[in-house]
Parts: structure tokens; sequence; C-alpha cells
């Protein structure tokens, strides 16, 4: 269950400033009118909904901690995970800008989130033409993201989807501060990577422990990842680190 919401400091949401202008250039007055920004700070539980499909949202929402998904039920009660979002990431922009849900966001783990009013997020965008551009190539960021988890569930095999999504896991975290390239903790169950790949939660485990038996990864626990050849994983996995418009220089694709 959330905890009851309170109003936080606004250096809260530095994360939110450091997310954005990671792309785009920002001046000290388009990062002090996003550090002014109201908002409210919740902490949610594992597996608590921030906003459930055909919800009408008042907010968005950046992700202060733990990790969180955007997924759809279908009318058989199968859950496809769309997306996975960590700490910076903004988590619902597209729901709140549309003013009606058309997926469910649910925390992954215990994490917290500040929520903003949907019309200040407009005025900061239409008022400083750098935070809405920022805002607009972070939202065009994700569905770049978008189209490649598309592309990975409906052409690449089992062996090569979960490779991919180890690939993109390990330069994620690595970017956000959250782990090291090579070694990780997946912040996802079998369960849910199957949701994510569009397999079986069977074929989820098999898979790991192919791609463990190969020398690909080792696994201390289940949740432990550790990446012995980063490059050849990537091989395996057909995964270029494109689509995630990294900066040229960034330190995690150096290794």
């Amino acid at each position: 269950m959330e905890n009851e919401a309170r109003t936080m400091h606004a250096s809260t949401l530095e994360p939110m400033v450091r997310k954005l202008e990671y792309r785009q250039k920002l001046t000290k007055e388009d990062r002090d009118a996003i550090l002014r920004l109201p908002h409210t700070v919740r902490r949610y539980e594992p597996h608590h909904y921030i906003v459930r499909d055909y919800d009408f949202t008042e907010t968005s929402c950046v992700l202060l901690s733990g990790f969180a998904v955007r997924h759809k039920i279908v009318a058989g009660g199968q859950r496809q995970i769309l997306a996975v979002h960590m700490h910076g990431e903004m988590v619902d922009l597209q729901n709140s800008m549309l003013g009606r849900a058309d997926h469910s966001v649910q925390m992954l783990t215990t994490g917290t989130a500040a929520l903003i009013p949907r019309q200040e997020i407009e005025r900061i965008a239409f008022e400083r033409p750098a935070v809405g551009k920022a805002l607009w190539i972070d939202t065009l960021v994700e569905a770049s993201i978008s189209r490649e988890w598309t592309a990975n569930v409906g052409r690449r095999d089992a062996r090569t989807r979960l490779a991919h999504l180890l690939c993109e896991f390990s330069l994620r975290l690595k970017v956000a501060g959250l782990g090291d390239q090579t070694n990780y903790e997946l912040p996802m169950t079998q369960d849910q990577l199957a949701d994510a790949t569009g397999l079986t939660a069977v074929h989820v485990n098999r898979t790991l422990k192919g791609l463990e038996t190969d020398g690909l990864i080792g696994r201390r626990h289940p949740r432990a990842i550790e990446i012995g050849d980063w490059r050849k994983l990537a091989k395996t996995g057909d995964f270029n680190s494109a689509y995630l418009h990294l900066q040229e220089d960034e330190p995690a694709l150096q290794g």
C-alpha cells in the first residue's frame, strides 16, 4: 500500500533535472524552474499501481527510487510488459498528457515517486522551450526503446530476446548509477521476464540456464547477472545500443 503523500523539498526533483539535461542543455534558470515544480512524493510497495489502464490522470510521475513497469493486460488475462523504468525517469508522461491512461504503470519493487500536476508540466514546457524540448526528446527516446522491444518480441528467438534484454539493462543501470555493466542485480523475476519477452517462465528459466552453461552469463543467485564477455553477449542478443540514444562519450559505451 502506498504511504501518505507528502510535499518534499525542491531538490527532490534533481534526478529529473539530470535525466532531462543528459540530452538537452539547460540554463540555470531552466534547472531552477524544474526544481520549483510543485510535487508530492509517495512511497509504493511492490506490485502497487501508480496508474491503471483507463484511469483519468492528473499528474506526471518521476521515479525517485525503485523500478516500475508499463504493461497491458489482454482479454485472456495475460500481461505484456511494455517497458521498465528506473531512477530519474518520467514514468507516465504519455498518460498524463493524454488525459486518460491507455496502459497501466505498476511498481516492480518498493520505491518512491514524485507526482507533478499535469498542468505544471504543460506550463513549464511552453514557458521554457529548452525544457519543453528536453521533455520531447525524452518521449522520443522512450518511443525508440519501445520500437526495439517490439522487434525483440516479434522477430527474435528466445535466446536472443533474453540476451538483448540483459545487455539493455546493463547499460541503462550503469548510466543511471545503479549497477556495474558486467555485474548487476536484475530487478525482475523470471515470471516478469516472461511477461517482457513474450515467453513462458519455464522457457525463460531454460534459456537463462543455457546462457549460463555457454559461459555468457554467471548467476550467484537467480537475480544476479555477471557478464564475462559483454561483447559476446551483445552479439548473441543482436544488440546495438544506438536505439538508447546515449551520449557518444558515455562511459557505459567504453566497456
